[in-house]
């Protein structure tokens, strides 16, 4: 499978160079930087730090789709549009990982899936996909009578808060109750407030150092709670899932897929 990366200099990026250099099923055959980015020409094995390789650094006006058959994305929103319209043009499936997309993305993002096979999940590993599975089947069992809060830590450097996968999280519990998340989310509690309303859905986020990522689903009644928690300690966890991904879309319909569907998870 030849594979390219948006944003090969950016944290997940360099990941992702080491990732595909570990898979015996994938080869990377592009990888792209901005146009005016220092890291263009440098090849992919200097940037990511793990010995030469055949591949160097493309602006990303400068890509061509005729040398690659699937395309993973890990950078910014802002960078979202162009790279989604380049695989639609180019008819190149995609892995996305951006997460903070606004709505009008998340149009363009369904749209782009009747024309191309998309895989999109919040988070790419294998574990945290087990977890939001685990979570649902909680939620059927005390959602209705527990008070449910999630709970999220990631580096200083992440932007967007709650994280992707803290809001998936909360999807799949307030869909399987039945709720309306954004009816039904709390992002912060200060001062005095009044008594917590049982059909609410709590959110707490933690930006510090270098932690990786960790999610906490609490499920809490009285005389008992039940926590589920998922705690990356490398970035090559998403980066692994990810080219698990790539490889599963080979030869795939157009369509939105999601990590369930690649793990084989996803209900009938």
């Amino acid at each position: 499978m030849k594979v390219g990366i948006f944003g090969a200099n950016g944290r997940m990026g360099r990941v992702l160079i080491e990732a595909l250099q570990e898979c015996e099923n994938t080869v990377l055959t592009l990888a792209t930087v901005r146009d005016d980015s220092p890291w263009v020409g440098m090849n992919v094995g200097d940037v990511a730090g793990v010995g030469k390789q055949t591949v160097v650094c493309t602006g990303i006006s400068k890509i061509r789709g005729d040398d690659v058959q699937v395309m993973i994305d890990f950078t910014l929103p802002a960078a979202f549009e162009h790279n989604l319209n380049w695989c639609v043009r180019n008819k190149i499936p995609l892995v996305l990982g951006t997460t903070g997309l606004n709505d009008t993305q998340e149009q363009q993002l369904h749209h782009a899936a009747s024309i191309i096979p998309i895989v999109f999940a919040a988070n790419y590993s294998v574990g945290v996909n087990v977890m939001l599975s685990l979570v649902k089947q909680a939620a059927r069992a005390l959602g209705n009578t527990a008070d449910i809060e999630i709970s999220e830590a990631h580096h200083r450097f992440k932007q967007d808060a709650p994280s992707g996968t803290a809001m998936a999280i909360g999807r799949v519990i307030a869909e399987t109750l039945e709720r309306n998340l954004n009816e039904c989310a709390v992002y912060g509690r200060e001062g005095k407030s009044p008594v917590r309303d049982p059909k609410t859905i709590g959110f707490a986020t933690v930006r510090a150092g270098d932690i990786v990522g960790e999610h906490t689903a609490l499920f809490a009644d009285m005389g008992e709670r039940l926590e589920i928690t998922h705690k990356a300690s490398s970035r090559l966890t998403f980066a692994k899932g990810a080219v698990r991904a790539a490889n599963w879309l080979e030869h795939k319909k157009p369509g939105l897929y999601s990590m369930s569907d690649v793990l084989g998870l996803a209900e009938n």
